[in-house]
């Protein structure tokens, strides 16, 4: 749908992209607080059923609308995100609506504070709708006291972890954009489930200062939203060094909007055939070939490659998260174990008992692995991925047993994120196609270190001439 489409109703203003709700506002066809009451009202029909929102600040949504209105009526103009409904996982801190990370035992933990991310969001003139539900501590699965999002193109399937509310409230028109974070994977699940676009930046080109951890040299905060352009707008505003964040990257931010424009013939996409098509399941490897198709004809060149997935990933990855979460929950754990839901405790308990030995041999594969990723990357300006090698679950939760590193379905599902997280590259999501169920199914291009605005191009680029970005659930069955 176009924002310029004449006799534009209310009632459609939800199922545009940010982009286009941003053009629609400065364009004066419709004000911030048009659309944010248009948002609400879906967020009113249908997150009864769908429970993306763990708390709704409806009230303070519409007075920031209104000053955005008069702003804008003013001739104040904050950037592309001023006046656009948004909304934050419940692991951002905020001053005006309690943060609990997923956790029964912090419903209600007021901090006084905003995170870097909440306050950057607001001075760029965003309306924060509420705070969104997640997986317990940003881990695999929801605590059992505390609503599960639903996928809004099938109940039935998994909705992603840990930014599931991220996800679905994006899908279903209930934001414009919403804040994810990524651990092992935790951006580019919902984003894949859900059928929209999700960026997972280079390690602190996004500050976590006041947002809750699961492991603080794996975890990345991020944008989640329709398209590449959406994303873009997004880390633009959010990305950047922080003096309350000495991990966050100093480097100038680009324009990662401008980024978004022109050709991208010449550009070199690696892939693994191997890995991520012959031994894809073949809904997936079928995606997967389609974005090479499209990639290939609009110039960029596929090159062969062999990128390492040692069999042991999932084990290391599992120690390295497991001592940096018994870190981030000291003081709460095990004094308040009874708060807690198995998943997590378990990996807590995990956490306690690994010894020096184990976590320095894990920081030093690490290292290793982080090597051989740059070596086969050499020479490439991403490399394409499936985000799982099969179809989406069908589950709310995906529970890991920490002692092995080898849940249900733990070792498929990491098998494509964690090399991101591990070295901490920038991976871009986008929707690639819908599986039998009526799923989306989503891919991934991983770059280098400091190369969103190339991803940012290769995904604008794809969405230039795809419409799967552009496809919208049928929100019926929650109504």
């Amino acid at each position: 749908m176009n924002a310029h489409t004449p006799n534009l109703s209310t009632r459609d203003i939800p199922d545009l992209s940010l982009m286009d709700t941003s053009r629609l506002i400065a364009s004066g066809q419709a004000t911030p607080l048009d659309v944010t009451q248009a948002v609400l009202k879906r967020v009113s029909e249908v997150d009864g059923a769908l429970t993306a929102y763990i708390a709704l600040t409806a009230d303070r949504a519409l007075a920031q609308a209104q000053t955005a209105t008069d702003e804008r009526a003013a001739g104040m103009d904050r950037g592309p995100l001023h006046g656009i409904p948004f909304a934050l996982k419940d692991l951002c801190e905020t001053d005006f609506a309690p943060t609990s990370a997923g956790l029964a035992l912090l419903r209600n933990n007021q901090t006084g504070r905003n995170a870097t991310v909440t306050t950057r969001l607001e001075q760029a003139g965003c309306v924060t709708i509420g705070k969104l539900g997640m997986t317990e501590g940003a881990y695999s699965g929801h605590n059992d006291k505390m609503a599960v999002p639903k996928n809004p193109w099938n109940s039935k399937l998994w909705a992603g972890s840990s930014s599931s509310g991220s996800g679905v409230s994006v899908a279903a028109g209930m934001a414009f954009g919403a804040i994810g974070s990524d651990t092992g994977g935790s951006i580019r699940f919902p984003s894949g489930c859900n059928g929209i676009t999700g960026m997972k930046g280079t390690w602190g080109r996004v500050s976590r200062h006041g947002v809750f951890a699961l492991a603080d040299s794996l975890d990345h905060v991020g944008p989640m939203a329709r398209s590449a352009e959406d994303c873009a707008a997004v880390m633009t505003a959010i990305a950047g060094a922080d003096v309350s964040d000495p991990t966050a990257l100093m480097a100038p931010v680009p324009d990662y909007l401008a980024a978004c424009a022109g050709p991208i013939r010449g550009m070199r996409i690696g892939i693994d055939r191997a890995a991520v098509i012959d031994g894809a399941a073949p809904e997936t490897a079928a995606v997967i070939a389609e974005a090479i198709a499209v990639y290939e004809s609009l110039g960029a060149q596929i090159v062969p490659m062999s990128f390492p997935f040692p069999a042991d990933a999932v084990d290391q990855w599992t120690v390295l998260c497991a001592i940096e979460v018994a870190l981030a929950h000291q003081g709460r754990f095990p004094e308040q174990r009874d708060g807690y839901a198995p998943h997590l405790s378990e990996l807590l308990d995990y956490g306690l008992s690994l010894t020096a030995k184990d976590v320095g041999a894990a920081m030093q594969w690490r290292l290793v692995y982080n090597g051989s990723v740059a070596r086969a990357m050499h020479g490439l300006d991403a490399v394409l991925f499936p985000i799982t090698s099969g179809p989406m679950p069908e589950l709310d939760n995906i529970y890991g047993a920490p002692t092995a590193g080898k849940g249900e379905n733990l070792g498929d599902m990491l098998k494509f994120t964690a090399p991101a997280d591990f070295t901490g590259c920038p991976s871009l999501t986008l929707p690639g196609g819908f599986d039998s169920r009526g799923g989306p199914i989503g891919f991934q291009l991983m770059g280098h270190a400091l190369t969103e605005d190339k991803l940012f191009k290769l995904g604008a680029a794809f969405q230039r001439v795809t419409d799967f970005h552009t496809k919208r659930p049928d929100l019926t069955p929650f109504r």
